[in-house]
């Protein structure tokens, strides 16, 4: 029987919800913001709800950012000719953080997965063709950076067909990565090698 009070019990069970979080340390969160003085608890609330209000999408590479077009998309200095193609923004992080990808970024907002009923449409593969599709800038390679597990490499293989009649190039990151590892888990080192080694699909 559980004897935590409702409004405990209410938090745990909001805070199981969140990736990576399970019953245990949700309960440990929970009981710190019970010792809280107010002011942890008082400045989390507020941060939480100015999320949503101060990050946007943006209309290019559909990467989280405080403005749009995004830094990275708005960086001349970037070459706007070599697009990677990654699942989240997770990734396009783990990605800046080797400092050896100098081009710009699409972002598909997950992968595809019939499980979760996750299809083509519901990310932002048809955006992706529009802006190959443009003459400006023009795109002469697209790097396809999914994770290497079942979902990822099952969208790698859609885009690539998608992508099949496009004058662009399409790499794929090279196996540097080990199957059913997550990219923004990857360290600097594994990226930099998958970047470095990444071949024709």
């Amino acid at each position: 029987m559980n004897t935590y009070p409702d409004p405990i019990k209410k938090l745990v069970d909001l805070l199981t919800k969140l990736p990576g979080l399970g019953p245990k340390s949700a309960e440990r969160i929970v009981f710190h913001l019970l010792k809280d003085n107010g002011e942890f608890s008082a400045s989390l609330t507020k941060t939480v709800a100015e999320l949503k209000k101060s990050v946007v999408t943006c209309q290019r590479c559909y990467n989280i950012s405080a403005t749009n077009p995004c830094p990275l998309c708005s960086d001349q200095t970037r070459d706007q000719g070599t697009l990677c193609v990654v699942a989240g923004p997770p990734d396009v992080l783990a990605i800046e953080k080797t400092g050896e990808f100098h081009g710009v970024y699409h972002v598909l907002g997950g992968v595809l997965n019939p499980v979760e009923n996750v299809t083509p449409d519901q990310l932002t593969i048809k955006q992706l063709i529009n802006r190959i599709e443009r003459p400006s800038p023009k795109i002469k390679e697209v790097i396809i950076a999914t994770n290497p597990d079942l979902e990822g490499e099952s969208t790698a293989m859609y885009l690539a067909r998608q992508l099949k009649n496009t004058p662009v190039r399409v790499t794929r990151l090279a196996k540097g990565l080990p199957m059913g590892s997550d990219l923004e888990y990857a360290d600097e080192i594994t990226i930099t090698s998958a970047l470095k080694g990444r071949q024709a699909v």
